[in-house]
């Protein structure tokens, strides 16, 4: 990451720091926080369970579930649902992200609008990667984002947000317009309920999930038990993420769109989704609860990155692409091996453990990092700078 853009990072990072400070030892939010780690702990405890119940609950509620073991799997799922599509409108999902699903769209020639603005900013510049969870564009100044928007339109654009906001609302409700499909994430599953919550401030999401077929996707470690739990979680996540209580917007779907208003008979196919595809993501996720399974009760705030010396100093190069930082790190050797751990920024981490004092939910990012290094260590995936250090004690006694 550039220089400038690490600098911008901080500021955005910063500002969120001073907006947080406010409620982050209130006492509403201090027993939030032990309520959703009680719901958390209770969700990765029960997983399997969940997982069934979530999977009956939503094919009753005319959902279609698909169970994706790996990666390639939930690609091949929703190729199979667009792939007769040339257009579709996506919103920010650090879960997509995770299998590159818009780039591998795009391979296929299948365009994808973001719609989230920061998303959006960052799709338009191929050589920038999303900085923060929540606000992908927190490292791009204003005078940045204005010359990107300026290449893509062929137009001056003045460094104003407004500005930058209308030129871009504009564009991406165009191309709604074209669009028959919608691609989210989700916050969070209430297995009982079968219902999936989304969270957002723009309304994107609102429009995406009103198209004719709404794709969801999302880690099975998502799942809880209740709309409550379910809403408990996305408050507190916005809590530490934004410093709001609330977010503007939370969005509960249990089904496609119909109606009983006449004589009470049921009639699908009104004005949102006729059809509501949520494919329930595993990629690792199911071996490593068994194991541990730690880094799941993550509640996907961005805390830990924002108090991060190391990412406040080289950004979104120390994670695993959108997992950012430390857990991005963790996540990287559950998904894809060690190899792909040792390479995320392994040996990067400080184990200072600022993550885990800022984390709600108390995950031990550095304890699991430690572990994970002695596993690359035990597997030969070691430093060229350690080894040297190494080869002079060994010869002279000294690592100077």
């Amino acid at each position: 990451m550039k220089k400038s853009e690490i600098n911008a990072m901080n500021r955005s990072f910063g500002i969120l720091e001073e907006r947080r400070a406010k409620i982050l030892d209130d006492e509403r939010t201090l027993n939030l926080k032990k309520r959703v780690k009680d719901i958390r702990e209770h969700s990765i405890g029960n997983m399997e369970e969940l997982i069934e119940k979530a999977t009956k609950k939503l094919e009753e509620n005319d959902v279609e579930v698909i169970y994706a073991e790996r990666s390639e799997n939930a690609l091949e799922a929703i190729y199979n649902i667009v792939k007769d599509h040339p257009m579709v409108a996506k919103s920010k999902s650090n879960t997509a992200g995770e299998i590159g699903l818009s780039e591998f769209l795009e391979n296929k020639g299948i365009q994808v609008v973001e719609t989230d603005l920061g998303d959006r900013i960052v799709q338009l510049d191929p050589d920038t990667r999303p900085s923060h969870p929540i606000g992908p564009a927190s490292h791009l100044r204003m005078e940045t984002i204005a010359e990107i928007i300026s290449n893509e339109f062929n137009i001056e654009v003045k460094p104003e947000s407004r500005t930058i906001l209308n030129i871009i609302k504009e564009d991406v409700l165009l191309k709604l317009s074209n669009c028959s499909i919608g691609i989210t994430g989700a916050n969070s599953v209430a297995a009982d309920d079968g219902s999936i919550l989304t969270v957002h401030n723009e309304g994107n999401i609102s429009m995406v999930s009103m198209l004719d077929t709404h794709i969801v996707i999302v880690g099975i470690d998502k799942l809880v038990e209740t709309i409550e739990d379910a809403v408990s979680v996305v408050k507190l996540e916005t809590i530490f993420a934004s410093g709001k209580t609330v977010p503007a917007y939370m969005n509960v779907i249990s089904s496609p769109s119909k109606t009983a208003d006449i004589e009470q008979i049921l009639l699908k196919d009104m004005y949102g989704a006729r059809r509501v595809v949520i494919i329930l993501l595993d990629n690792g996720r199911r071996k490593a609860i068994e194991g541990d399974g730690e880094c799941f009760l993550c509640i996907g705030c961005g805390s830990c990155i924002v108090t991060c010396p190391i990412y406040n100093a080289v950004g979104y190069e120390f994670g695993y692409k959108r997992h950012l930082g430390g857990r991005g790190v963790v996540l990287s050797s559950i998904i894809e091996g060690n190899k792909s751990c040792f390479d995320s920024g392994l040996f990067t981490c400080t184990l200072c453990g600022l993550c885990t004092v800022e984390c709600p939910m108390g995950i031990k990012t550095n304890q699991l990092i430690n572990k994970l290094r002695n596993k690359s260590v035990n597997s030969d995936l070691v430093c060229d700078e350690h080894e040297i250090i190494k080869d002079k004690i060994k010869k002279k006694g000294s690592p100077f």
